[in-house]
């Protein structure tokens, strides 16, 4: 296994650690781990392909689906997305 899928594993697991981390304590870990997945992603793509750092890439949006959302919709101008009542239960 390349130097590069070991770190890649390395990544996934720090992504997990960070992710049972209370809510007030994921900031700083998460916003280092989104920052190092692109470069993360550039290392196994020159070592192995474009494909598997597409892959790489859509394994990491995947785990952070909801910040990039609410980046990209920051972004964009559009407004915060709040939380709505659910109906359930209401007949």
């Amino acid at each position: 296994m390349s130097a590069a899928l070991i770190a890649a594993c390395l990544w996934v697991l720090a992504a997990a650690l960070t992710a049972m981390l209370p809510l007030s304590a994921q900031y700083l870990p998460g916003l280092s781990l989104l920052v190092a997945a692109p470069v993360l992603a550039g290392w196994i793509g020159a070592v192995h392909g474009p494909w598997v750092a597409l892959a790489m890439l859509v394994a990491a949006a995947s785990m952070f689906r909801k910040p990039l959302i609410h980046l990209a919709r920051r972004v964009a101008g559009l407004p915060e997305k709040r939380a709505q009542a659910s109906d359930e239960g209401r007949s």
